[in-house]
């Protein structure tokens, strides 16, 4: 009876994943929560158990951290392992006795043998559980592998080697004689392949003949792509500007890059909220992918996981090679979803005006050719103090960091180590770090 309730066939979004996690940790059955979501039980439960988050977590354990037997409570057994020498210790104590107990039997939970499969929910704290390979459901962490999945089912082509090698055959000899792939499908339709697809075919080296060998191929050159713009097009994949156009967000995060003078190597990774105007910067040794992933890391360890993914939860960036890996931007140290990254159209940068603005005012004090050789993480928290503690048209005469104080809290402020700036004190000039130093 379930194909017949409406919107069954839809496959699930981070909503109902963000639903079902937390009514698993509400203790919610499978039943109940598929109810509500017009699904199939079944669906649930295998959503559940495909997705779910492993993690080692063991304290608590008698005697020996590493022993995972369900008897060794009571278990009075000496020299399980057979040595020759013989020893007094008993085996619960022994880091070998998992391995050589023939009577060993790994201690289970029916939690995670049935429904709900997962410890979500579970009444036991975490710290008192004696269970050491525990399972979670995390709702970004399913959504994101759900995507994976989704993208690389889509990935290589829809062929058997038998039938490639028989395509080959045929259009590896007639390429060697000069004949275009046009040419070549045109007068064998038993290929049943297009022109594009038989190009695509030759660049990726599936056929013996090469894109080489093509008459008109040498004489084209490959195009150019500017040296700091991402390379890699597969990383655009649902990231396009109209795919986040398409979720229709009022509060979200821009980001970019500002760079020094040509003597200096360091790089300002800067941010901007669009609602309450509020504008960061983080100073990078290095216009680097793992200088980016570093500045990332330290502001979740500083704020949190979760609140880190309630800030920054969709970002828009351009196409600047220093972005060029955004699961590694997505990811956070503990292996969940953090953000979501989505990229301008090129030659675009008013897709991300506000930020584009902000940096006008950042260059009134740093002015461009400005060496950032010598400015310290201080310097620049200065900087963006005295610009969010400006007055904004925008916001009604109020200033960012009020503003901000009010949507995102006193700690998050903090965690960006900004300060409000007095109005009679606020300097967007040179003088600003050059009277500090």
């Amino acid at each position: 009876m379930s194909k017949y309730i409406p919107g069954n066939q839809k496959h699930l979004t981070l909503e109902n994943r963000i639903y079902i996690e937390n009514e698993l940790n509400k203790g919610t059955s499978f039943k109940d929560i598929a109810r509500f979501l017009c699904k199939d039980p079944t669906t649930i439960s295998k959503e559940v158990r495909a997705h779910r988050l492993s993690d080692w977590y063991h304290k608590g354990t008698f005697y020996n951290a590493k022993n995972f037997c369900i008897h060794r409570y009571h278990c009075k057994k000496t020299n399980a392992c057979g040595k020759i020498v013989l020893c007094g210790i008993k085996c619960a104590s022994c880091p070998t006795c998992n391995q050589t107990c023939r009577d060993f039997e790994k201690e289970r939970c029916v939690r995670l043998d049935r429904a709900p499969y997962v410890c979500n929910g579970c009444t036991k704290k975490i710290n008192h559980c004696t269970i050491a390979h525990k399972y979670s459901y995390n709702a970004r962490f399913a959504d994101r592998k759900y995507r994976e999945k989704l993208r690389d089912s889509r990935t290589g082509i829809n062929m058997t080697k038998r039938e490639l090698r028989k395509k080959d055959q045929i259009i590896s000899p007639l390429i060697e004689q000069g004949q275009s792939p046009y040419h070549i499908l045109a007068n064998h339709p038993e290929l049943d392949m297009s022109v594009r697809t038989l190009y695509s075919y030759l660049d990726q080296g599936l056929f013996t003949a090469r894109n080489i060998d093509l008459k008109r191929k040498v004489h084209f050159k490959p195009r150019k792509c500017h040296k700091t713009q991402i390379t890699d097009r597969a990383v655009f994949s649902s990231r396009l500007y109209h795919d986040f156009c398409s979720l229709a967000l009022t509060d979200y995060v821009q980001m970019d890059t500002v760079h020094s003078s040509r003597e200096s190597k360091k790089t300002l990774l800067t941010m901007f909220f669009t609602k309450e105007k509020l504008f960061l910067a983080f100073l990078m040794n290095r216009c680097t992918k793992g200088a980016v992933r570093l500045v990332f890391d330290r502001l979740e360890k500083r704020m949190g996981t979760y609140e880190f993914a309630s800030v920054f939860e969709y970002i828009l960036t351009d196409r600047g090679s220093e972005f060029g890996d955004p699961d590694a931007l997505e990811t956070g140290v503990n292996g969940i979803q953090r953000s979501s990254i989505y990229y301008c159209d090129p030659m675009q940068s008013g897709q991300k005006g506000g930020l584009e603005q902000a940096h006008t005012m950042l260059r009134m004090i740093l002015p461009k050719g400005t060496c950032f050789e010598f400015l310290t993480q201080w310097d620049i928290n200065l900087i963006v103090s005295h610009i969010n503690s400006t007055p904004r048209e925008s916001l009604g005469g109020r200033t960012p960091y009020s503003v901000a104080l009010e949507t995102l809290g006193e700690e998050v402020l903090n965690a960006f180590q900004l300060r409000p700036i007095a109005p009679d004190e606020v300097n967007l000039t040179p003088k600003l770090i050059r009277f500090n130093h």
